[in-house]
């Protein structure tokens, strides 16, 4: 069978399947995936099929549709139809049903990967494990020390340092206003005065204040 019959043959067949009218570029999108038709190769067997009878056409304006000759199917009855809707619609709930449920096992399935596997818990618990006894260690060695400073004697040494930033900041500010003062009448910048003076401020040897 020649590429252009196989092609032809599978778009009667795909057809005859679906029952169901579709345009030619319907077709070439649902078949060209698979079977790698061509546009123009899908337009020119269904017009052969149609002008040999094979399929229906019918014309919409600009737009031509196709569909399987229903001479070949058999005649259905009220009552077959209503047992073939009822069957959908049992099907169509058995589906939503089954949507659901693979859901629900896609977002278990989601958290399960997303969890840590039975080897890397081990892992981290003997970390955990080795953390904590770490821990405990530097704790014993904490409790056993014998020069543990008294809450009085740690509340003196902050009230010390208080006492002697306060100083520092008074001291600072004196000797900024008698520099100050002075630069008045200096015909030089402060820079230079400082230089030749020798006075070395906190900023020069890095020092930051401290807050009290």
């Amino acid at each position: 069978m020649s590429k252009k019959d196989n092609g032809a043959a599978l778009i009667l067949a795909y057809l005859n399947e679906k029952n169901r009218p579709y345009s030619a570029q319907d077709v070439f999108s649902n078949l060209q995936k698979q079977h790698g038709l061509g546009k123009t190769a899908v337009v020119k067997a269904m017009e052969l099929l149609a002008l040999e009878g094979k399929i229906k056409e019918k014309i919409y304006g600009k737009q031509k549709i196709y569909f399987a000759d229903q001479a070949q199917f058999k005649d259905v009855n009220d009552a077959d139809l209503k047992s073939m809707d009822h069957q959908i619609s049992e099907l169509s709930g058995e589906v939503q049903s089954l949507t659901q449920s693979c859901r629900q096992l896609d977002a278990e399935l989601k958290e399960l990967n997303s969890s840590l596997t039975t080897e890397e818990m081990v892992s981290e618990i003997q970390e955990l494990k080795a953390e904590c006894s770490g821990y405990r260690a530097r704790l014993e060695k904490i409790k056993s020390a014998s020069n543990h400073i008294t809450p009085e004697e740690k509340d003196k040494v902050y009230k010390e340092r208080d006492l002697y930033v306060k100083e520092w900041k008074k001291r600072k500010r004196l000797a900024s206003d008698m520099i100050n003062s002075i630069l008045e009448g200096y015909p030089k910048s402060k820079k230079e005065f400082l230089e030749e003076v020798g006075v070395e401020t906190d900023e020069d040897c890095k020092v930051v204040l401290p807050n009290t």
